[in-house]
């Protein structure tokens, strides 16, 4: 008697969901068949695990794109990437057991949306502003480029310009947020990085999707030169679940 399969676990569902899956495939060099376990009013769909889940833009775009086919027929809970159990049984026992928890999720959810927002800074148009506001800075900076600046006053210049550079990404991140909350039923935020001064994902009820987009493409036109904002959805609301 064979071992039970190993399967790959995408999304949880109402079993009411129409589970249209016929224009996907899974992930996997060769993808299994994409089908639903039910267990009461809840499904998880499914495929047979690949024997090598390999994290490449093949298999992340598969697992998405699965997602997002099922979540424009109704509200899913969307799994992490790589989420296997041991078999369809595990996924059966799953479904009872968190069945309380996964219904009443899936109620918040119905009609709502998650749009993710990041923020981009051109470094060289930073640097221009800071040394065009500080006159510190102008000061350390002229010294240096006409040779007569010191390593202590190098040191200063790259202080300042950091502790500038931080305090400008910070305030154009709190405007972002300010402009965008106003939209959204409830937010995700991560600390500012080197990359982004911004980066959150918002929920956003479905009936203010089209606000919530509009409202980002004005703040983009707002934060001007050199201020590059990335919005992306409405998607599945994979941050909130």
């Amino acid at each position: 008697m064979s071992e039970p399969m190993s399967v790959y676990v995408y999304a949880i569902t109402k079993a009411a969901h129409p589970l249209g899956l016929d224009d996907v495939k899974g992930v996997g060099e060769d993808p299994a068949e994409l089908h639903a376990v039910s267990s009461g009013d809840l499904s998880a769909v499914i495929s047979e695990a690949p024997e090598v889940l390999s994290v490449s833009r093949r298999d992340v775009e598969a697992h998405h794109e699965v997602q997002e086919q099922l979540w424009a027929d109704g509200a899913i809970l969307p799994m992490s990437f790589g989420f296997v159990a041991q078999d369809e049984a595990a996924v059966e026992m799953l479904l009872q057991e968190r069945a309380e928890a996964f219904s009443r999720r899936l109620d918040e959810l119905t009609g709502r949306a998650e749009f993710n927002v990041k923020g981009l800074l051109d470094e060289d148009t930073l640097l221009r502003a800071v040394l065009t506001d500080s006159a510190r800075a102008r000061e350390l900076n002229d010294a240096i480029r006409e040779g007569g600046g010191t390593y202590e006053d190098r040191l200063a210049l790259g202080e300042l310009v950091a502790q500038e550079v931080q305090g400008r990404q910070e305030a154009l991140g709190e405007e972002a947020l300010a402009a965008l909350r106003p939209y959204a039923l409830a937010e995700q935020v991560a600390p500012p990085s080197q990359q982004y001064f911004v980066n959150a994902s918002f929920l956003v009820d479905g009936e203010k999707s089209d606000e919530f987009a509009e409202a980002g493409g004005e703040l983009a036109e707002a934060l001007g030169e050199g201020v590059e904002l990335r919005l992306r959805g409405p998607l599945p609301p994979y941050s909130f679940v």
